[in-house]
């Protein structure tokens, strides 16, 4: 996995720091990321051998999606994989992803950096210009879009597009994770009180051992959703989103306990994380949404439920 995994985490190690994070939810343009991002392939990384493609599968392209996460990767790189892997004629560029709701309305993740989106409705995927309002949240790429469809591109995948998209958001909640772990404790190894490192305080260290514990449960959640390939199984899903949704919301709360007032700071990078994990948490839905999919397969199983998760899992 490394032969991938690794000239990919140095290129948005290199493309993609804090400042320049900053800069394109600022709103000035991302060229310069995208274009890099680009130009290595990676965009390619679904689409088939056949199709001139990596046709990497997605246990191995989900280690990637960790790490558009773990550097807070700006732009809509995940997706447009996803994208281009769907579709037999792709455009050039960013493309976000969405699934039309009831109200025609719908919020899409990194639609304001995007130039396409790729929404689905009824079994049908439409391919549109991102053009909508920003949602008002602080540093936010998200975008309020009202779509007038038109055509249809292709039909919607096995499962539909909202179950890939979960799972790419799971993956991305574990890369997160694993660098807001990763930062938590070497701040609280660094602080000092009352004359020695904060991290020595027992109260402290359950606190982060448990935090510790849901950077591990998200990145195996996340690992499962893409062991099985695609398009993934419900069940699949399902875990991978309800854990790490539910994991989400502890790990930023975690994150800013220990680290108090310059956590939620503008300069300080730990809410450029933080934020991306709320988000994240709700696109394409919650934990609880996934929840009670989950739990209707399981109810529609007569079989035990160790049998019914060897079945899945195997």
């Amino acid at each position: 996995m490394s032969e991938f995994l690794d000239p990919f985490e140095r290129m948005l190690e290199a493309l993609s720091p804090p400042v320049t994070v900053r800069a394109i939810e600022a709103g000035e343009p991302g060229d310069t990321l995208w274009n890099g991002v680009a130009e290595s392939g990676f965009l390619d990384a679904l689409v088939s051998e056949e199709r001139g493609g990596a046709g990497l599968p997605l246990a191995e392209v989900g280690a990637l999606w960790q790490a558009l996460g773990r550097h807070a990767a700006p732009l809509p790189v995940g997706e447009t994989m996803i994208a281009r892997a769907l579709l037999a004629d792709a455009p050039d560029g960013p493309i976000a992803l969405a699934t039309a709701s009831a109200g025609g309305e719908v919020v899409v993740p990194f639609g304001r950096v995007a130039d396409h989106v790729l929404i689905e409705k009824d079994g049908r995927l439409y391919l549109v210009v991102a053009d909508g309002a920003p949602t008002g949240v602080f540093g936010s790429t998200a975008l309020r879009l009202n779509p007038a469809l038109g055509e249809p591109v292709a039909g919607a995948p096995a499962g539909g597009l909202r179950a890939i998209a979960a799972i790419l958001r799971a993956a991305l909640i574990a890369g997160a994770a694993d660098r807001l772990t990763t930062m938590t404790t070497a701040y609280a190894n660094e602080r000092v009180q009352f004359g020695k490192p904060v991290g020595k305080q027992q109260a402290l260290q359950q606190q982060m051992a448990v935090m510790a514990e849901d950077m591990v449960a998200c990145r195996i959640a996340a690992q499962l959703g893409c062991a099985g390939g695609l398009p993934p199984s419900l069940v699949a899903v399902a875990t991978a989103k309800s854990v790490t949704s539910a994991a989400a919301a502890r790990l930023a709360a975690t994150a800013h306990a220990v680290h108090g007032a310059i956590g939620i700071s503008e300069e300080y990078d730990l809410q450029l994380y933080t934020r991306r994990l709320h988000e994240w948490r709700m696109a394409d839905g919650s934990e609880t949404y996934w929840n009670r999919l989950l739990g209707a397969a399981r109810l529609e199983d007569a079989g035990r439920s160790v049998d019914f998760l060897r079945e899945q899992f195997r």
